[in-house]
């Protein structure tokens, strides 16, 4: 039997979709107007994923990241203005979200070390990585120095290019690999450790 297209399916997806946008588009209008609950609901509605992505880089303070939270829905209230409903709001959101995580350690890392690349990249043998939970991999993650921590995060998580991150983090390129190297080399110990 050949399928049919449901279009009254269709069209209520599309509707929905829409209805979203307008939502979000009302929404954000009432956050320029400075409407506490408007802005309550927002917030509501992103905070947990803007704390998610935060923990990668801070997993075992929840102070810092709560400060890094506040900055961040600041600078988002702050910059409502500028969104051009061009591209996802989340995308929007999640940029400036980095920009404060970065901003964070760039102000407290008093002894960051710069080294050029290594010719060996140490890459880590994904078997351990499989048998750990996610909680127990960003436990191990949170244990490196903050350059390398950030770095990696934005690297394999936040799927930065060198050149990205280097701009974002004010570093040379060369550095940025050898951040990126140093923190798989010393994964790939930690998980050895861990693994035995």
């Amino acid at each position: 039997m050949p399928k049919t297209l449901d279009v009254s399916t269709h069209f209520a997806t599309s509707e929905q979709s829409s209805t979203r946008v307008d939502e979000l588009q009302f929404l954000i209008k009432e956050c320029i107007g400075h409407s506490r609950s408007a802005q309550k609901k927002l917030y509501d509605r992103y905070s947990p994923d803007v704390y998610g992505i935060i923990k990668k880089f801070v997993y075992n303070n929840d102070q810092v990241a709560k400060e890094i939270l506040n900055d961040s829905f600041f600078k988002i209230f702050r910059d409502l203005g500028q969104y051009s409903f061009q591209g996802a709001f989340e995308g929007w959101i999640r940029r400036i979200v980095i920009h404060s995580v970065t901003d964070y350690f760039r102000k407290n890392d008093k002894d960051e070390v710069h080294r050029e690349v290594e010719a060996e990249d140490a890459y880590i043998n994904s078997e351990p990585v499989d048998n750990l939970s996610h909680k127990e991999l960003l436990k191990i993650i949170d244990t490196l120095p903050d350059a390398q921590k950030e770095v990696f995060n934005l690297f394999v998580f936040e799927n930065y290019s060198h050149k990205e991150i280097s701009k974002l983090l004010n570093i040379k390129q060369n550095n940025c690999r050898w951040h990126l190297n140093d923190a798989r080399r010393r994964l790939k110990e930690k998980l050895t450790l861990f693994m035995k």
